[in-house]
């Protein structure tokens, strides 16, 4: 009996337990939580392109004009990115709720801290002056993802600073739902890059960059161009890139201005605001190789041709040829300066799904 006894509380313990964990199970299977749609890269940001200025285009995709015409300089420098908000669970979301935003910079500083420790100019920017959301939105029910609207005025705004607008999904007992408990799932860290015809990353293999009295060159394998307004973007002169301190003191300037009969072709101005750097265009050689009187023209080209297998994808190609120019690097080592010249060119390439009507959002970014 003692025996019958041992096994009769055994079987009711496992009873007990086995339906413990099926009541577990079930709350955890049809619960619903609620996150964004924003995964963090192995920078610990969500790097977004949105474009500088949001278009609008007609069938055959040609600007018609700019969506936000009554703000800002007629719309230039003002647009929008669509955040994904995610109700999760594995059942239909079965009521409307209400979600609630809030600005967050206390993880945006944690994180900084984590990365980058002492090295306070590499810390992300919080962004939040140049961008607005609803601080809050409504999903109703059978409806599991929805979009909340960022809207983004870019005009003054200086890319050598690295910005990031931190969101966050607040919780409270009254608002009758759950942020999702995963480590950053409720949390939004989106690095964001305005992007125009121009910027982004191009192939820097073909440009060569020598100081003075050293005959070896070195490369820069990638090299970016940053968003100052709709024709104008910025490179940083030389080898400098974001890891320097001075960063900023090192700014070029790239205006594209196309040709009137051909605008795949054109003509790109240097210029720069900083005279410390002795910034100059370079003059064309003769045959003796001495300098002439005439500057340096640096031309842009633009090629396009589909893909060889994906029939839908455009690869455009921007070319910078004859980059020609010097500088001064009176930072590196304090009390000296360094002359630099910079010379070849710059290749950038984007694509395109032909398939998406609007050119904003057909760009692979990948």
């Amino acid at each position: 009996m003692k025996h019958i006894s041992i096994l009769g509380a055994s079987l009711l313990g496992l009873l007990m337990v086995a339906t413990s964990c099926n009541d577990e199970w079930e709350d955890e299977q049809y619960a619903h939580y609620v996150a964004f749609s924003a995964p963090l890269d192995n920078n610990g940001v969500r790097v977004v392109n949105v474009p500088y200025t949001r278009c609008v285009y007609d069938a055959e995709g040609n600007v018609t004009g700019n969506k936000f015409p009554d703000e800002g300089d007629g719309g230039y420098g003002i647009s929008e990115y669509d955040l994904p908000v995610v109700i999760a669970g594995s059942t239909t979301n079965p009521k409307d709720v209400t979600i609630h935003f809030d600005a967050d910079p206390d993880t945006l500083y944690t994180m900084n801290v984590a990365r980058f420790q002492n090295r306070t100019d590499l810390y992300y920017q919080d962004m939040t002056q140049y961008a607005t959301y609803p601080k809050e939105m409504t999903i109703p029910a059978g409806k599991d993802v929805d979009l909340m609207n960022i809207k983004f005025d870019f005009r003054g705004i200086d890319m050598s600073k690295k910005w990031v607008l931190p969101i966050q999904i607040l919780d409270n007992e009254d608002y009758g739902y759950q942020s999702h408990p995963r480590q950053y799932y409720a949390k939004a860290l989106l690095r964001v890059y305005p992007f125009n015809d121009w910027s982004g990353l191009y192939s820097g293999t073909s440009q060569q960059i020598t100081i003075e009295g050293d005959t070896n060159a070195s490369v820069v394998e990638n090299v970016r161009l940053y968003v100052v307004d709709e024709n104008t973007v910025f490179v940083y002169a030389g080898l400098i890139d974001e890891d320097r301190k001075d960063r900023a003191n090192y700014k070029i300037n790239l205006e594209f201005v196309p040709n009137e009969t051909d605008p795949s072709r054109g003509t790109v101005k240097f210029t720069c605001n900083n005279p410390q750097m002795k910034f100059k265009i370079n003059k064309v050689k003769d045959s003796a190789g001495n300098d002439t009187e005439e500057d340096e023209i640096t031309r842009y080209t633009i090629i396009e041709e589909m893909d060889a297998t994906q029939n839908y994808l455009l690869h455009r190609y921007v070319i910078i040829n004859n980059v020609n120019y010097t500088f001064t690097d009176y930072g590196m080592v304090p009390g000296y300066e360094m002359s630099y010249t910079v010379k070849g060119s710059l290749t950038g390439e984007r694509k395109i799904n032909t398939q998406e009507p609007d050119p904003q959002h057909a760009i692979n970014w990948d």
